[in-house]
């Protein structure tokens, strides 16, 4: 995994162009990533596999913060320039978060064409948000779902680009709905119900 994430992070920094991920990389990232913190706590005396395994980690997370920011100032200005983003190279949580700023920026777009033709488009909130979101309630994104940890977790990126843990076992926080998912799917955490 890391000769992949060096590879699309290179690819990412040095060229204008957004680049095709795989749709499970950041999956697979975490993965990666708990595993070397993981290996990294179970040996415990200061060695070589140890002193690499920390450079390892630290140049993993270098990469992922750099990665991610590159791929978001792309996406943010192809949605600016009204330019169609090719949905398959993104990463499945980037389509997901890709699909809620495109229709704001179309929507936006679409107000300033009608302004420079003298026209002043008249914009309720309740309507703008659920089309920009295609639905009538809050975005997944901000919606948070309360988990009890089964398992260790190093941090995650939420669908919200914030930082959340690590977690240990038994811990209990609260993460955004579709980060959720995942850490339930791989038997990671369990829902708490109130």
């Amino acid at each position: 995994m890391y000769d992949e994430l060096y590879a699309a992070w290179r690819l990412e920094i040095e060229n204008g162009a957004l680049s095709s991920l795989p749709s499970d990389f950041y999956a697979r990232l975490v993965e990666y990533l708990r595993r070397i913190k993981e290996d990294n706590r179970e040996l415990e005396q200061k060695t070589v596999r140890t002193t690499l395994l920390a450079h390892e980690g630290t140049n993993v997370t270098r990469m992922t913060h750099e990665l991610i920011a590159a791929r978001y100032r792309k996406l943010v200005k192809m949605a600016v320039a009204g330019k169609r983003v090719p949905l398959d190279f993104l990463a499945a949580e980037e389509q997901q978060l890709y699909s809620g700023v495109s229709p704001s920026t179309e929507a936006f777009n679409r107000f300033a064409e009608g302004i420079l033709q003298g026209q002043l488009m008249k914009i309720e909130v309740e309507t703008a948000t659920a089309q920009m979101h295609q639905l009538t309630e809050p975005p997944v994104a901000n919606k948070r779902v309360t988990l009890r940890f089964l398992k260790p977790v190093p941090s995650i990126i939420g669908v919200d680009m914030k930082s959340y843990g690590p977690f240990l076992v038994e811990d209990v926080a609260s993460v955004p709905v579709e980060n959720a998912k995942i850490l339930i799917k791989q038997g990671l955490a369990k829902q708490i119900e109130f």
